[in-house]
């Protein structure tokens, strides 16, 4: 085998152990094992290589270099749930919608296990804005694969979009129940409790994600990533429980010593965006201005989700 096969094969094999896409790369590397026949010679590495390769000629519009790689794999090993995937993928990118899910869809009635092809499924019916159909087959999908926290996290944002908070919240619960430290599902789930105005957990929550921030930081550290934006969240929760009278779905009961709370998470706020020097100046003036008194206003803010 010539230096330039070596050179390459060491490439294309440096991309699959970093995960690494690169797909005009992986094409131009790939094309030149392919058409001289070289992958003959890489025994079991041969399949992972015919893999990657279909999946980058997809990528960048190479559906014949695609259709031969899923060819070779085909015939090596028939009836492969691999295997059907990437031909589910290579489908996507120039079959209708409604060919696809239908080819999904006889998959799963054969083998409902396979957990690739129900992601797929969903992606199809995401892309395709069918955000309804999408929600039942996630929901079917996480009855059998319950562990899958990504899972959970995409339902609940699926039901964000629809404004359904509610739903979002129960779905993120579950989310927690499998990651309860992480501070990102925790500072969600309270920036969607905070939508569906349930007010008090919303608080709570914020508070939990600090607190998980907060156990490998020093007590006087500055604010940062998930923690600032928690403080934040408990600054808009303490206007708004000052403002009015607020109830909540989960019986959250509500902060004690509201002000003290408003207190400490305006200082908290301020304490970050005074760090920086001259560079943060505009960003410092902005957010002063947002906790001042004009912050009273009855104005409410949400969040960005």
């Amino acid at each position: 085998m010539s230096a330039s096969f070596g050179s390459a094969l060491h490439s294309l094999a440096n991309y699959r152990a970093h995960n690494t896409r690169a797909s005009q790369e992986v094409l131009e590397k790939g094309k030149l094992l392919l058409n001289s026949n070289a992958a003959s010679k890489l025994g079991d590495d041969a399949w992972a290589f015919l893999e990657q390769l279909a999946l980058a000629a997809i990528d960048v519009a190479k559906y014949d270099v695609a259709d031969e790689c899923i060819r070779q794999l085909a015939a090596k090993f028939p009836e492969s749930p691999r295997v059907d995937v990437l031909t589910g993928i290579r489908m996507e990118a120039t079959q209708p919608p409604q060919i696809v899910l239908k080819f999904y869809e006889e998959l799963l009635e054969a083998d409902s296990s396979n957990a690739a092809i129900y992601k797929r499924q969903i992606s199809v019916l995401i892309r395709t804005g069918k955000i309804e159909q999408a929600v039942l087959k996630l929901s079917e999908y996480l009855d059998t694969f319950y562990s899958d926290v990504e899972g959970w996290v995409e339902l609940a944002e699926l039901y964000s979009s629809c404004n359904q908070y509610t739903f979002a919240t129960q779905a993120l619960s579950h989310a927690l129940l499998l990651a309860p430290q992480n501070p990102f599902y925790v500072l969600q789930f309270a920036e969607t409790a905070y939508s569906a105005d349930d007010i008090p957990l919303a608080a709570k929550m914020f508070m939990l994600a600090i607190d998980i921030v907060d156990r490998h930081t020093s007590d006087e550290s500055i604010p940062t990533g998930v923690s600032i934006r928690a403080w934040y969240g408990v600054k808009l929760c303490c206007r708004v429980l000052s403002e009015r009278s607020c109830s909540s779905a989960s019986e959250t009961p509500l902060p004690r010593n509201l002000n003290l709370l408003d207190e400490l998470a305006t200082e908290r706020v301020l304490t970050a965006y005074s760090a920086g020097g001259t560079d943060n100046a505009t960003g410092r003036e902005l957010v002063s201005s947002w906790m001042g008194p004009s912050d009273r206003s009855g104005t409410r803010l949400h969040f960005v989700h």
